[in-house]
């Protein structure tokens, strides 16, 4: 049997508590096989994609999108992770290769990889315009922290955000990642609060419950216990991404015609260009260059 990554969305019969969760196992070893990411990257990334198709996969809109950008001052660098509308993901790190010592307790050091000192953009397009914008300073550069942080200054929704990568200590492989976001809605009463508070209390880490062998379902449960769930929805999810040689073409013709034909050349004449989600390379000869070059000279007479 083939993993299938998977998020489902529940509610609670009295409609009080939200509850999602991932399982985006098959994502995060993509991502690290793509990027060729260290443990340290690999558990930072995976958490920022685990976070990204939670959030996206709320907004309900076919062509709305998500984008989670993040960056600390830590030696990873700038971290970047988009999502659609269902889910699917995608993302990069500046600094994949970048390595820091396991920490003390056992753990993977994110939050000094990533650093403390910078902020968390959250940028949600509706695909109606201009797109909502939401910053918050960094608390941790832990990210599960950070998004929790951001609900509760950009959004007033008090929200419990959990996210874990388990590497193979040796390797560094990616073997198991998830996450679960818990929201209070409107209307719940402090009984309600304060049963999911001691729910929270006795929750296993997301990647423990997956080693368990829990279901997304199994998580969601176990976050809501004592009241009735339902769910509301669930999807299959993927890391995709959708560059292709046009776009980058349509990249190019932003240039000029001069920088379009002073591009570099490799050993066989063409220019490369390298997707940074996902690592494909696309080439323009210098024939594809001129045309280029010739589209955009067009569009700039047309401009004067």
């Amino acid at each position: 049997m083939t993993h299938m990554d998977r998020i489902i969305r529940t509610i609670t019969s009295d409609g009080s508590l939200m509850a999602a969760a991932i399982d985006s196992t098959e994502i995060v070893y993509t991502a690290q096989q793509l990027h060729g990411l260290s443990k340290t990257a690999c558990a930072a990334l995976g958490r920022l994609l685990t976070a990204a198709s939670l959030m996206g996969n709320m907004l309900k809109k076919e062509e709305a999108g998500l984008t989670l950008k993040i960056n600390g001052g830590g030696p990873l660098g700038t971290l970047v992770a988009l999502s659609d509308s269902h889910g699917n993901v995608r993302g990069y790190v500046d600094n994949p290769g970048a390595e820091l010592p396991i920490r003390r307790d056992g753990k993977i050091d994110v939050g000094g990889g990533v650093g403390n000192q910078g902020r968390l953009a959250v940028i949600r397009d509706l695909g109606e315009g201009d797109p909502y914008i939401g910053q918050v300073e960094l608390v941790s550069g832990e990210i599960a922290e950070d998004i929790t942080q951001y609900y509760a200054a950009s959004e007033q929704a008090p929200t419990v955000c959990a996210l874990g990568v388990l590497t193979d200590k040796e390797k560094g492989q990616a073997l198991l990642s998830g996450g679960l976001l818990i929201q209070v809605l409107p209307g719940a009463d402090e009984a309600a609060v304060r049963q999911l508070e001691e729910n929270i209390g006795r929750l296993d880490s997301v990647t423990t419950m997956l080693a368990k062998g829990l279901s997304v379902e199994d998580m969601c449960r176990r976050a809501l216990d004592g009241f009735a769930m339902e769910v509301l929805d669930e999807s299959a999810i993927h890391y995709v991404c959708n560059c292709s040689k046009e776009r980058f073409a349509r990249g190019l013709l932003t240039l000029g015609p001069r920088e379009i034909l002073s591009l570099p050349l490799d050993g066989q004449g063409r220019a490369e260009a390298v997707c940074q989600y996902c690592s494909r390379k696309y080439y323009f000869t210098r024939a594809d260059l001129e045309a280029l070059a010739g589209q955009a000279a067009e569009g700039l007479k047309k401009e004067k």
